[in-house]
């Protein structure tokens, strides 16, 4: 008899991803739950930080956080520019800006029929 093959539990991976991201003092976190909106993922992280080196070290807290969980990207677009970090989970991408091309981009607006999680323990409010 095979054993069912047991999801990750995306939301606990989309907090993890919140709060490393928070350990970098990121600005506006947010987490947005996708499942009803989106085949590709499950849950979006948008995050904004104050200079190209925050953005830079927002992400690279992302990664190395969640690679001491045993969780690697799949992928990571935009490091070395860091105007806008795309850290690919496959089920949770967080998207970090810098705080000006955020607004540009407005995915928050783009996506505003996702529900919003709470973030846990979230330093910053804008």
């Amino acid at each position: 008899m095979k054993k069912p093959i047991k999801k990750p539990d995306t939301l606990a991976l989309a907090k993890d991803v919140a709060a490393a991201a928070d350990d970098i003092q990121a600005i506006d976190l947010k987490i947005l739950d996708m499942r009803k909106l989106s085949s590709f993922t499950d849950f979006f992280i948008i995050a904004s930080g104050n200079s190209d080196r925050q953005v830079e070290a927002i992400a690279h807290s992302i990664i190395d956080q969640l690679k001491k969980k045993g969780r690697s990207p799949i992928g990571v677009e935009g490091l070395g520019r860091s105007q806008w970090v795309l850290v690919d989970f496959g089920d949770v991408v967080a998207h970090i800006f810098y705080h000006q091309l955020r607004n540009f981009y407005a995915l928050d607006k783009l996506w505003s029929d996702a529900k919003r999680v709470r973030v846990p323990k979230q330093r910053n409010k804008k």
